[in-house]
């Protein structure tokens, strides 16, 4: 079991972020299916669920159970796609040393457990994100950089993609208020989006706090 050497955020400010992303799509795109983020607080019983899909072909899964987190990311055009391979196996040492409790957390079929290029987790109680030990002497890319890359770190961040994906303006001040985990309200949303009917239902399903404009 290896310390993941690249930067990530806390458990919890991740958790936030990926709301704010959730939230953020939901103003920005109407159409759920186009949608590059989700969340879903209730996935189960105990746990709730994150994902990021591109629409290309690429994904991450994250899930936060009591237990802690793991991430599950595959990039298609990585070499160490189980595709790449002549076996179709997940790369070795992706899965190695993972916490049983979290790695059965994949298993749902809607998480593709076996489209995978690299696996970090986090268990509850611990200061270190984790990841097997990898057999990768020739450091090909496990497309971790690109998809964790767009858990975007500040809103200028987001905004610069926002505007060139959705082709629009959008405001810096109200992504950086989603940002914070300030509470949603009508004329935010109307600012961000002019075109959108009304997202405060599909706010509170994913957990974010909203207001009634006065």
């Amino acid at each position: 079991m290896n310390i993941w050497p690249k930067p990530l955020l806390e458990p919890e400010a991740l958790k936030r972020r990926l709301m704010a992303l959730s939230a953020l799509d939901i103003i920005l795109c109407p159409e759920e299916w186009l949608r590059r983020y989700r969340f879903d607080p209730k996935w189960g019983e105990d746990a709730a669920l994150a994902s990021i899909d591109n629409g290309a072909g690429d994904d991450g899964f994250i899930v936060f159970a009591p237990e802690g987190v793991i991430i599950k990311g595959f990039d298609h055009e990585s070499d160490m796609s189980p595709h790449a391979r002549d076996d179709d196996e997940v790369w070795p040492g992706i899965y190695d040393q993972t916490p049983d409790s979290l790695l059965k957390r994949l298993d749902d079929e809607a998480l593709n457990k076996e489209n995978a290029t690299f696996c970090i987790w986090r268990v509850s109680g611990d200061s270190a994100w984790r990841t097997g030990d990898v057999k990768n002497s020739q450091i090909l890319d496990d497309g971790s950089d690109f998809l964790l890359g767009m858990i975007y770190e500040t809103p200028e961040d987001y905004v610069e993609w926002a505007e060139s994906y959705y082709e629009m303006k959008v405001s810096n001040d109200i992504v950086g208020q989603i940002y914070s985990g300030g509470k949603v309200s009508e004329e935010m949303v109307k600012k961000l989006n002019p075109d959108v009917a009304s997202a405060m239902g599909e706010l509170r399903q994913v957990g974010i706090a909203t207001e009634v404009d006065s």
